[in-house]
């Protein structure tokens, strides 16, 4: 991957006339939905590298819909960009939208990943996935689940836990992933797929009980926690992410330049540092493998939307 990124910056060096006059004017990230720490760590980075400031432009509504209408509409140049989550190749299968994931964006890099993490209330007789399946089919439609809204990833997440597990629970939508959480611990709800930086010091405070995590590696983060795929789901792997995207037929020197800036910013040790603090782990890939990335997320969620029937609630 390296490499490959390495490769991408030099063959764009060749068109850096068109770029070396950018940024001349402010540039603008439009967040929603989630929150936007990571694209001001980014933007706090563009600043003091390029001296031009980065307004983060918070949208939230729509489901994130109308972050990405607002980016796929903006000028061609660079000065817009999208904070993209998963939230957004989900949105495709769920809701009518206006622009097309694929062909209205040009990406820059996948930011940065985290896993979600299974969780369920003290007062749930499950110590592993497998007793929370068995417990699951045992009470069909008894347990519910929560998540920071319809057709959030935790959402699709547990739908498509649901299908490989062959198991009924209920989902309970809440505005946000504090509120899901809240009533998580208060023992309102029994099980969630949670952020790790809302459920860990949860976990860890034995106020609910971490089960598994839900990529196909163990995580740096919780380390002691076996992956959904290890407990008995065999290729279980999803996760969170954010990443930026340019309105399409951004020239490639610009897509270049920015690709270039972000990723060695996320590489430095105290941005790092930062970006673990939130939970995530850099990722900083190619805009092509972006692209492939996008397109491959855009599949998953509409495969597990058909098959669960999920539905914004």
């Amino acid at each position: 991957m390296k490499a490959a990124r390495l490769l991408f910056v030099a063959l764009a060096l060749a068109g850096n006339g068109l770029a070396q006059d950018y940024p001349a004017k402010p540039i603008r990230i439009i967040v929603g939905p989630g929150p936007d720490a990571l694209a001001r760590v980014i933007g706090q980075q563009i600043t003091q590298a390029w001296g031009q400031p980065v307004i983060i432009d918070q949208r939230g509504g729509g489901g994130g819909t109308i972050s990405a209408e607002a980016v796929a509409k903006a000028a061609p140049d660079g000065y817009t960009l999208l904070l993209a989550t998963g939230t957004h190749t989900i949105n495709p299968s769920l809701y009518k939208v206006s622009y097309d994931m694929v062909r209205d964006f040009a990406p820059v890099t996948l930011l940065a990943s985290t896993p979600f993490i299974l969780a369920v209330h003290p007062s749930v007789p499950a110590n592993s996935v497998r007793e929370l399946i068995a417990l699951a089919k045992s009470k069909p439609g008894a347990l519910n689940y929560g998540s920071g809204g319809s057709g959030t990833p935790p959402h699709l997440a547990t739908e498509l836990f649901k299908t490989l597990a062959g198991v009924n629970m209920v989902h309970v939508p809440y505005k946000t992933v504090a509120a899901a959480i809240t009533d998580l611990v208060a023992g309102q709800l029994q099980v969630m797929f949670t952020v790790g930086p809302a459920g860990l010091p949860q976990i860890r405070a034995g106020r609910i009980r971490g089960l598994a995590v839900s990529t196909a590696k163990r995580s740096a983060f919780a380390p002691e926690l076996p992956t959904v795929a290890e407990a008995g789901l065999a290729g279980f792997d999803v996760f969170g992410w954010n990443g930026l995207l340019a309105p399409a037929g951004t020239p490639k020197p610009v897509i270049a330049r920015l690709h270039g800036e972000i990723t060695r910013a996320l590489y430095l040790p105290e941005v790092r540092e930062r970006v673990a603090g939130f939970g995530f782990e850099p990722v900083g890939n190619t805009p092509e493998e972006f692209g492939e990335f996008i397109k491959a997320d855009i599949e998953q969620w509409a495969r597990v939307a058909k098959e669960s029937g999920a539905r914004v609630d």
